[in-house]
């Protein structure tokens, strides 16, 4: 069987949301299949990491889709030239969209709706594209794959499609992510943090994220703080900043807050193992994966009570309402000065994450190809 894969996700060093599951889901389907043939279809020059096995062809697709205008030249003019060139079985995009003229079976993965809820957290070309275009991918497409039961209930609400053809694979989490050894947690601790306590955020800096909530709640913890508190904003300035540099500026504790900016999964994890908490309140998520990531480390997570959040933390978090500043910082209060309750959640944390594997996700999305494959035979 050959498979065609929209990789245009997999960056060197950039791989956020999108590319993260790209990675892993990806490279675990071609390991786990050596008998099928994948091509990629890259929008730029691929990084040899990213051919994973000798069944993996790379190929370059002009032009680069990174604007709306140029979606369309890729994935409805491109895209259906290299189908016919290469003969695929079934097309596999892990960022949702489709190609509408190809008449081969058809599986995006449809993270979430948020352009549809809050559409002023995307560009207005943007917006307009996605919900111009979404409808028809998810109707186009012969089965569905999405990441949390929230977002397949949300794909049927919205868009009317039957719950019998979406497939909920989750997200899983990289074995990376996991506690750092007492010793150098406690020298990173003094090097890094001055041996003050901090919580963290993780996530790019977009409005959705909510992060002007979270430092006016911040701020207002520190009103009562006792133990010189912290936090560690970790993640690249997305767009629409306006609002996060407006919160900033307005804070009295600003010397409390520090941004790290996008760095490295290694430079990363003892700032979350080391944390009292992860604090993390989107306004809407498709799933939450910074949440796994914390629990993994044996960290629990102060998370937003709306969308997928309360599905992925189970009982390893306090859930807020995101859009109270007094609901997030008494979250804060209670997570930094209640022991017996961190410790509590730090254990359902640990065990949270066990139901969780990306080795997981890559077999329930090939199992939804494959059904894609059956449906069309």
């Amino acid at each position: 069987m050959r498979i065609a894969v929209n990789a245009r996700f997999l960056l060197k060093n950039r791989l956020e949301g999108l590319g993260r599951f790209s990675d892993e889901v990806l490279k675990r389907m071609v390991r786990e299949h050596p008998e099928h043939e994948f091509v990629f279809f890259f929008d730029r020059k691929w990084d040899p990491s990213f051919i994973y096995e000798e069944n993996v062809r790379p190929v370059h697709v002009f032009p680069q889709a990174r604007h709306p205008y140029l979606y369309t030249i890729w994935f409805q003019l491109a895209l259906p030239l290299e189908f016919k060139r290469w003969k695929p079985d079934v097309f596999f995009s892990p960022d949702g969209f489709l190609s509408l003229p190809a008449s081969l079976a058809q599986v995006p993965v449809i993270h979430d709706l948020a352009f549809e809820h809050f559409p002023e957290f995307v560009s207005k070309t943007g917006a307009r594209f996605y919900r111009k275009n979404f409808p028809k991918f998810a109707n186009k497409a012969t089965r569905i794959a999405t990441v949390s039961e929230f977002s397949k209930s949300d794909i049927h609400r919205m868009y009317g499609i039957a719950e019998s053809k979406i497939d909920v694979v989750f997200n899983g989490v990289s074995a990376a992510f996991k506690r750092t050894e007492k010793t150098s947690l406690d020298r990173f601790r003094v090097e890094k943090m001055q041996g003050k306590p901090w919580f963290v955020y993780i996530g790019a800096l977009h409005p959705r994220k909510n992060i002007g909530r979270m430092l006016e709640a911040f701020d207002s913890f520190k009103k009562t703080d006792t133990l010189n508190y912290q936090l560690v904003v970790i993640g690249r300035k997305a767009w629409q900043t306006s609002e996060l540099e407006e919160a900033f500026h307005s804070m009295i504790h600003q010397d409390s807050v520090h941004f790290t900016g996008r760095i490295t999964d290694e430079e990363m994890i003892p700032f979350l193992s080391g944390a009292r908490s992860l604090l993390y309140v989107p306004v809407f998520e498709g799933f939450g994966l910074p949440l796994l990531e914390a629990f993994q480390c044996g960290v629990p997570a102060i998370t937003s009570n709306v969308s997928s959040l309360p599905e992925v933390a189970g009982e390893a978090a306090i859930c807020v309402d995101p859009f109270s500043t007094d609901s997030i910082s008494h979250a804060l209060q209670k997570m930094a000065n209640n022991d017996s309750l961190h410790d509590n959640l730090s254990i359902k944390a640990e065990n949270r994450a066990r139901h969780f594997s990306w080795d997981k996700t890559a077999q329930l999305t090939w199992q939804c190809i494959e059904k894609a494959i059956f449906d069309r035979a």
